[in-house]
């Protein structure tokens, strides 16, 4: 069974993810409010992310109810991640999983058996993200997912027909460029039968002129 899966992202009005795009505050005040189980990332969401070397005293809480809170499940069919033990340790979520495939090297697969990180491998060249989220929920009851992450894994998981809703806070500025970070990351379409329908399901105001919008995706 597949969870439920919300892309969730922080855009500037011209659609850029980077140079500001998104209130850090505004957007994780908003996360639970799906109840999310699962968080999904891309390694290279991971590996641009920067991590505190102590938990902040005001993490506290966090750390309290750590065995109820999220899982984490990264994406990095070419082994790039090494740093799962301060990944692991982090009151975001109360474990990570590292999704492969079976291509990714029997090197890095070794390292994570001996680091004692939970893995999912499934997929030939690439991971097999339906096969991947099934696996979420067969084995750790898995039931909502929250992906937070950029366009590429957005843009595979949304071709692959397995997103259930697109949420986006829009900020309201304009940033411009030639080489925008969208949302939505993939080939160019050659007819008009991969266009994804959506469905809106609020819209919403919020401080300082930021907008919130949920769309269900039409299947």
């Amino acid at each position: 069974m597949l969870p439920r899966l919300i892309i969730f992202n922080g855009l500037s009005l011209d659609g850029r993810m980077d140079w500001g795009a998104d209130d850090q505050g505004l957007y994780y005040s908003l996360v639970d409010f799906w109840k999310p189980d699962g968080m999904l990332s891309g390694s290279n969401t991971i590996l641009a992310a920067q991590w505190p070397d102590e938990i902040p005293g005001e993490f506290s809480e966090m750390l309290a109810t750590k065995a109820q809170s999220q899982l984490l499940a990264i994406v990095d069919s070419r082994g790039r991640i090494h740093n799962w033990p301060a990944i692991r340790k982090l009151p975001f979520w109360r474990d990570a999983v590292a999704l492969c495939s079976h291509s990714t090297p029997p090197a890095y697969l070794h390292e994570l058996a001996v680091q004692q990180v939970k893995t999912i491998v499934t997929g030939a060249d690439r991971v097999d993200l339906r096969r991947a989220l099934e696996e979420l929920n067969e084995r750790f009851d898995v039931k909502v997912v929250r992906v937070d992450s950029g366009g590429v894994l957005n843009g595979a998981l949304l071709r692959a027909g397995l997103v259930d809703e697109v949420s986006v806070i829009f900020n309201p500025v304009l940033i411009g460029g030639t080489t925008p970070r969208s949302l939505f990351v993939a080939p160019d379409l050659d007819t008009p039968a991969g266009v994804i329908g959506l469905k809106l399901l609020q819209m919403e105001k919020l401080h300082d002129d930021f907008v919130w919008l949920r769309y269900a995706v039409v299947k």
